[in-house]
């Protein structure tokens, strides 16, 4: 097991009702005026940002709203938000939404607190944020995990660029996780929603590290909980047993538990993250479940041992030691058949992504041929561009 560092210094507040709570939990942090970010109308119409804004007002707190945020969120409106709060003096920001809201007030807080520096140089990897405003979440979807990550992804629409980075800056100081919340996510956004949250544990479990099984006994209980809760949830949108599993292992995923003693990189979130920037309206979960099943095909020689396990644990296969190749790549074709069966794509031509513009996209995830992704396999241009063609 290799050293790490564990830190989730994220407080959650999970259950029904808890959202009533934000105001006295932003009154602890003496904040004078808050920014309430959120994405569409659905926060208004369904009476959360009132519930919130009573909540405030009961507090005295003032507050400011910026609305907007769009899946994929765009650099334009971090400048926008970073611009208002400067000028409304705002000095905690609430997201209230799904990951990419959270991941939009999180750049607007680094941005903010770091006025001297461009805050695309934080995705760029040219600057790193040094401060950072207080902030909390109300989260409305189970999937990306930002409510406890250290992560932020931001795209690029004038450039074409989707980079994430990571950042102690970047943790949110609470979030409020109401399952309940998220009874109106329609069919195709919880089942992105069960695809990235199982990826983000997938993918770790991936990366090299030996002897760590108890993270291991961990990650599997997580894939396997998220696949049976995003199942559950599309069989009946308001059960709130799979509502709640969904949204706490969208936490667990994505906090750091499921890395521990491994080395960490999101590999297939690289793939993703380049189809979406230059095709915005493709969802992340969708994206995901697209790629994933080429990069295992792909990767999976290079480690048949912890593929194995994989089967054994995650699909309940039985190892055929004479061909273990064949063991394995059944768990791959059963995993993408659970993607067919919850309505994701297993293609990128099912995302209507161009065959002419997988050669650019293999170029953009290699850095220009100058990035080598981490794994018990490398990958270079030429492997990134066999992948994005296999999963064409």
């Amino acid at each position: 097991m290799n050293n790490f560092v564990y830190d989730t210094p994220t407080k959650v507040y999970f259950g029904k009702d808890e959202e009533l709570k934000v105001g006295k939990l932003i009154a602890a942090f003496n904040a004078k005026k808050v920014l309430i970010h959120y994405g569409g109308k659905s926060a208004k119409e369904s009476g959360l940002l009132d519930r919130v804004e009573d909540s405030l007002k009961q507090e005295k707190i003032s507050f400011v709203e910026l609305g907007g945020v769009v899946p994929n969120p765009e650099l334009p409106l971090v400048r926008k938000g970073i611009d208002l709060c400067k000028k409304e003096g705002v000095d905690f920001i609430l997201a209230v939404g799904g990951g990419s809201v959270l991941d939009s007030a999180k750049d607007i807080a680094n941005g903010a607190a770091n006025p001297d520096v461009d805050v695309w140089d934080f995705s760029l990897g040219k600057s790193s944020p040094v401060k950072t405003l207080k902030k909390g979440a109300i989260l409305t979807l189970a999937a990306a995990g930002s409510e406890m990550s250290n992560s932020c992804v931001i795209s690029n629409p004038d450039t074409k660029e989707k980079y994430g980075y990571g950042s102690p800056c970047n943790r949110m100081d609470f979030a409020i996780e109401n399952p309940e919340l998220t009874y109106s996510v329609n069919a195709y956004q919880t089942a992105c929603g069960a695809v990235d949250i199982a990826m983000h544990t997938i993918e770790r479990y991936f990366m090299p590290g030996e002897d760590t099984y108890l993270t291991d006994a961990v990650a599997e209980a997580v894939i396997k909980s998220t696949m049976k809760a995003g199942k559950d949830c599309l069989a009946n949108p308001k059960d709130y047993v799979a509502r709640a599993n969904m949204m706490w292992a969208s936490s667990l995923a994505h906090n750091g538990l499921t890395q521990c003693g491994r080395e960490f990189q999101l590999t297939v979130h690289q793939f993703e993250h380049e189809v979406s920037g230059i095709y915005p309206q493709v969802a992340h979960g969708a994206g995901l479940a697209a790629l994933w099943c080429s990069w295992a095909s792909f990767v999976y020689s290079a480690n048949i041992n912890r593929w194995l396990q994989y089967s054994q644990r995650v699909w309940n296969l039985d190892i055929d030691f004479e061909h273990p190749e064949a063991t394995i790549e059944k768990a791959i074709s059963m995993q993408e058949e659970y993607y067919k069966s919850i309505g994701m794509p297993v293609s990128l031509r099912e995302l209507s992504v161009k065959k002419e513009d997988i050669p650019e996209l293999a170029l953009r995830c290699s850095r220009g041929k100058k990035r080598v992704l981490a794994g018990y396999k490398k990958l270079g241009y030429d492997e990134m561009l066999k992948i994005y063609e296999m999963a064409y």
